[in-house]
């Protein structure tokens, strides 16, 4: 099997790898899927994720199929580096192979100018024409034409505070601190159309290659804030040469006034995710960026 067969033939790759006819190893997949390398009779690598064997439940319907629809559709604005979708099947998700590089300071900046392009290309509205995943948690793409921050308090921060809370993830001091922000979430701008993000950017999302480009991966992509993006990027340590991003973005597409305010209502989101899927190792970090919020 070679990289022209694969294009033509995708259903086939199960059977190929059943029968052991790929040369196959194992790589870092993130916390959900099972990850290889797929090296094929030409030379050529995929890269292959599926859902894991010893899974207590089985695989969502339509996860994989959503992550290569949020890819292609990434990948259609033509600006930032995004793999190509090869394989997308019920339980199997195969994309054109990185090679992992470093974080330069050239790499970086040349990702900010790129990522604004692919926030310009824009959406139809908030949300998306599809059901989404944030890690393995479903996620409610229901379109709105905005504007931006009730659709956010309703669609993201919210679900994902009740599912915190379900998981006794968070104390009550918590809670009372992100139904705060829920209660002021006008007062926090976005009177921006539609940007078209990743939606899920924190810094293990964007993998560095050896092009000299930083390659988005694993998206939740759907029509949003585009400081959405630019605030996960920060969360976790950081994304590498973050400032460095950020000033080229500016250059293209300069962000309102008081963006770097905002920035805590935004991670909240993807803390409120982390609580929900992970407990209470992110209770800290929930509190802090909900305070934060409120202090603007």
């Amino acid at each position: 099997m070679d990289l022209a067969y694969l294009r033509a033939h995708p259903a086939q790759l199960p059977l190929f790898l059943t029968h052991q006819r790929i040369r196959e190893t194992p790589v870092s997949g993130g916390n959900i899927c099972t990850a290889s390398r797929l090296t094929l009779d030409d030379g050529n690598s995929v890269f292959a994720k599926s859902w894991p064997e010893k899974a207590a439940s089985g695989v969502p319907e339509s996860f994989f199929s959503t992550e290569a629809a949020g890819l292609r559709w990434l990948r259609e604005a033509d600006a930032v580096a995004v793999p190509e979708v090869i394989v997308a099947l019920p339980d199997l998700l195969a994309l054109e192979w990185v090679e992992p590089g470093a974080a330069t300071p050239e790499a970086a900046r040349r990702f900010g100018t790129d990522l604004a392009a692919l926030h310009r290309a824009g959406a139809p509205a908030f949300g998306a024409d599809r059901p989404g995943f944030i890690g393995m948690l479903p996620q409610d793409n229901t379109p709105s034409d905005g504007p931006w921050p009730g659709w956010f308090a309703q669609r993201r921060l919210a679900p994902y505070l009740r599912r915190s809370v379900d998981a006794t993830a968070l104390s009550a001091t918590e809670v009372t601190l992100v139904e705060q922000v829920i209660a002021r979430i006008d007062e926090y701008g976005g009177a921006e159309p539609p940007a078209r993000i990743h939606g899920d950017l924190w810094p293990g999302n964007v993998l560095w290659g050896a092009d000299g480009r930083a390659w988005l991966v694993d998206p939740a992509a759907h029509g949003g804030h585009r400081e959405t993006d630019l605030a996960q990027l920060a969360l976790f340590g950081g994304a590498p040469h973050l400032a460095e991003i950020l000033a080229t973005y500016q250059e293209v597409w300069p962000l309102a006034d008081g963006w770097r305010e905002r920035v805590p209502v935004h991670q909240l989101h993807l803390l409120l995710v982390h609580t929900a899927l992970f407990g209470a190792g992110y209770r800290d970090a929930v509190g802090r960026a909900a305070r934060a919020a409120l202090s603007v």
